[in-house]
């Protein structure tokens, strides 16, 4: 491909809060390193500080709170599904996990605060009396509450006495990972999800399928010669979902189709789409033949059992025949399926409509949020895609594709994934350029769906635009590491996190937030609070 791409209102359970502490990062399966040395004791004050900061605090009087010899973690006796968040939090600060013990002064306790006391992952946290109650409607929002937590402890030592009341302002936050082009280890992926936890980020989208390769075992022998030599098992995907699951993280699959099968289309060489001279197009399949949506359908039904989560991305994009300047005429096979579904009238635009329709329908006894790239919805022609697939919104200047307010004036639910901020594309070809964090953190919202101004009367399609996503794309896989990707991807994914957590102009400077983000070391191991942040590697603060 060319270059792949190629709110809810927040209103929180309240909760108070009284001190920062110092602790480490770890993991939700395995065991954390030892708990990190204390600061000296010195009451704290102000709001937690945090990445992303938290949207409201009321200060109380009081010594606050900090971790002290027999401090514990416990979960309120009505809140028993709060253990795995308990016991991870415990293992993060050093602290011993007291299951539903009363709470005591010292102690954090975790509890559910009912669906009625604020939206979906809010949370709130009260310090108060010695203690700290993390409280939400659900158990993804107590999570963050910790986060906010073990943040605080890394970079403070102590949580100041009062109240924490805290949301997202958007309900999709997270990450896009080309695991079709470049094979990631199932160790960088799972630190991966650490960082993005401790970001209260909540998705992460694989990219599987490409024309280089097919990331994960395929089992169905009829797909042999697609997967990628170095790929992903079902086995390692399971560990990877199973873990994403304890961070409160849904990990949706991407196979791309029509376009980008190339690796797939390996299998099914009769399936290639051929113009009118012969010629075979890189990676498109030819949608006029019966045979083709079955195999894609049955990717769809190996790969369900193994992705839980509530979405699933059609891809959509970038399909080849659509950039021919006259596909009827280019493609007569094609045009001829179109007139025998529309008539004469019908193009080759409204067979592409037809196709992401006819995965949509493939996919919804799973009742899975359906989402496509924009430059798959098209414009001018008899068939009209399904109004529920959520338009991922990466370009404005692929054939086909129109500006954002086009996708929002008619409804249609939107993500952000900005190429000219949120694409990270491995070699920076095609004018691509690394993004940085300062520019996200500085210029950038959710509502700048591309280019770089918001789009217009952005106030009235808030609730349209439902987040964002940082995105890695492989083209050139040889050109950085695995750690320079991690490095590199760093800074700029933590400044998405504020933004799309809180889409207000932040309060700090970019160079209190970089330094900030050095010491909160998301998804790092345990650090002395106040200490500096390295000075080199996938932690260092000076990364882009």
């Amino acid at each position: 491909m060319s270059v792949h791409r190629n709110a809810h209102r927040y209103t929180v359970a309240t909760i108070t809060v009284s001190a920062l502490i110092l602790a480490g990062s770890g993991t939700a399966s395995a065991a954390v390193p030892a708990a990190p040395e204390r600061p000296a004791a010195t009451a704290a004050t102000g709001p937690p500080a945090v990445v992303p900061a938290v949207r409201a605090f009321k200060a109380a009087s009081g010594p606050g709170w900090r971790p002290q010899p027999g401090s514990r973690v416990v979960i309120d006796a009505k809140s028993p599904g709060l253990a795995d968040e308990g016991e991870l939090l415990a293992r993060e600060l050093g602290l011993a996990y007291g299951k539903t013990a009363a709470p005591a002064s010292g102690d954090i306790r975790l509890a559910l605060s009912g669906s009625a006391s604020g939206p979906a992952e809010s949370y709130g946290i009260t310090v108060s009396g010695g203690r700290v109650d993390v409280t939400g409607p659900d158990e993804a929002g107590v999570f963050y509450g910790t986060r906010t937590v073990k943040q605080a402890v890394r970079t403070t030592g102590a949580l100041a006495e009062g109240t924490v009341t805290d949301g997202p302002a958007k309900p999709q936050r997270g990450l896009n990972l080309d695991i079709a082009r470049k094979y990631f280890t199932p160790g960088w992926i799972e630190a991966r999800l650490r960082a993005m936890a401790d970001l209260k980020l909540n998705q992460l989208v694989l990219h599987i399928s490409d024309d280089q390769g097919f990331g994960i075992e395929i089992k169905d022998p009829r797909y042999a010669k697609s997967v990628s030599a170095a790929r992903l098992s079902q086995a390692q995907l399971t560990g990877i979902v199973k873990l994403a699951e304890s961070l409160h993280i849904t990990v949706v699959p991407e196979i791309d189709s029509p376009g980008h099968l190339g690796a797939v289309l390996k299998s099914f060489p009769d399936l290639r789409l051929k113009d009118v001279n012969g010629r075979i197009v890189q990676g498109a399949i030819d949608i006029s033949q019966a045979g083709a949506g079955p195999v894609v359908d049955a990717l769809y039904k190996e790969f369900l059992p193994l992705f839980p989560g509530g979405a699933w991305h059609l891809g959509g994009d970038e399909y080849q025949a659509l950039t021919w300047r006259n596909p009827e005429a280019s493609f007569p096979n094609l045009a001829a399926a179109a007139h025998r579904l529309y008539g004469p009238g019908g193009t080759v635009k409204d067979l592409a409509t037809r196709w992401l329709d006819d995965r949509a329908r493939a996919l919804a006894p799973s009742k899975k949020r359906l989402k496509a790239w924009n430059d798959g919805f098209y414009t001018g022609g008899i068939a009209k895609a399904d109004a529920a697939i959520e338009a991922e919104y990466w370009t404005g200047k692929e054939i086909g594709a129109r500006l954002p307010e086009g996708y929002l004036a008619e409804g249609r639910k939107v993500v952000n994934l900005n190429d000219a901020y949120l694409y990270y594309v491995l070699g920076q070809p095609n004018d691509f350029t690394y993004p940085t964090g300062q520019a996200i953190y500085q210029e950038w919202t959710p509502a700048v769906l591309r280019g770089s101004r918001p789009v217009p009367d952005a106030a009235r399609y808030q609730d349209s635009i439902l987040g964002a996503r940082l995105a890695v794309w492989c083209d050139r896989p040889e050109a950085q590491t695995e750690g320079q990707v991690a490095s590199g991807i760093r800074l700029p994914l933590a400044a998405l996190s504020q933004k799309v957590w809180d889409a207000g102009q932040p309060t700090r400077s970019w160079s209190a937030f970089q330094e900030l983000v050095g010491r909160a070391d998301p998804g790092g191991g345990p650090a002395r609070a106040g200490a500096t942040a390295p000075t080199g590697g996938a932690s260092a603060a000076g990364s882009p």
